[in-house]
């Protein structure tokens, strides 16, 4: 009888002291982690350290730095190459009064591309912190259960900013195509003008809005004005510099996009690790219950042992 007792008191202990032990290494693993750090050395450590970047994310905030670098840039001294025009051969003189001209409007438009150049450079940083913070959440699901839950709903409100600037920027690439299909036109009559020879063609800036109908700004194919456009390098530039400035806002939608598709995964990898954390709290809650039970029967076993 007392050989089966004793024998029960060491089986109650040796089950008393795995449960410690589990219980004991969640808050042992950080330790452990850096200790093995120390242990294989700094280049180690550097590529553990490189694996917790966020790659997608970096891979579509370079191409969005370099999109909207591409459009602002290139769009601004195409819009400069567009008032030399304007000014040099058709002649459109800017208006003395405060009245919206031409000139005006492309001002507008180059001071909302300085905006657009400096919202999207913080925007891009901002999206890069999220994706660092919610990888640490995903990839450390023992952590913070309120920093899961705050990426969650970052990362909730980035998708929704998100595909209000995709579909903004579908719009800037089809506002920019306006100007590369006007110009393409031009510069396919200047390049054919040997076929022109003879023929009454004029290029009238009233049929694209750009002056008011009751202005008569026209270059006639066969003048000194259309030669000298079509040889001079402002037209040459400013053409191939809309076409930059198109390629950059279509290299800014396809980030938005893969920002979409990475903000996607990762809110469900985050609520997948809320869930997960949930349940390592019960999991913890239960064994802990379990391990005061079993303390206090081996306690009143060892009395009653006694």
């Amino acid at each position: 009888m007392e050989l089966h007792k004793s024998k029960e008191f060491i089986q109650t202990r040796l089950h008393e002291y795995l449960l410690t032990l589990l219980l004991c290494e969640k808050s042992v693993r950080k330790d452990i982690e850096f200790d093995l750090c120390v242990c294989i050395g700094c280049l180690e450590c550097c590529i553990k350290c490189l694996g917790g970047i966020p790659y997608p994310s970096l891979i579509a905030t370079i191409l969005l730095y370099a999109g909207v670098a591409l459009f602002c840039g290139c769009g601004h001294e195409a819009l400069s190459g567009t008032v030399t025009i304007l000014q040099n051969y058709f002649e459109v003189v800017r208006s003395p009064v405060d009245a919206l001209d031409v000139f005006t409007m492309i001002d507008i438009i180059k001071y909302v591309i300085y905006g657009i150049a400096s919202a999207f450079f913080v925007y891009g940083i901002l999206l890069m912190v999220e994706g660092f913070f919610t990888s640490g959440a995903i990839k450390d699901l023992y952590g913070d259960f309120k920093i899961t839950t705050c990426g969650r709903c970052v990362s909730a409100w980035f998708i929704m900013l998100t595909y209000i600037f995709m579909l903004a920027w579908l719009g800037v690439t089809a506002f920019t195509s306006l100007p590369v299909f006007i110009y393409f036109n031009i510069w396919n009559i200047c390049q054919n003008t040997t076929l022109l020879e003879g023929a009454t063609l004029c290029l009238d800036p009233r049929q694209y809005g750009i002056v008011p109908i009751a202005e008569a700004k026209t270059v006639c194919a066969g003048s000194e004005k259309f030669y000298k456009m079509c040889e001079s390098n402002e037209l040459d530039m400013t053409f191939h510099l809309f076409i930059c400035a198109l390629a950059g806002a279509g290299a800014a939608v396809i980030a938005m996009i893969h920002y979409l598709m990475v903000l996607s995964a990762n809110w469900a990898y985050v609520k997948d690790a809320c869930r997960m954390q949930k349940y390592e709290d019960i999991k913890s809650k239960e064994e802990q219950e379990l391990h005061d039970i079993h303390s206090t029967r081996s306690k009143e076993r060892l009395n009653a042992y006694t």
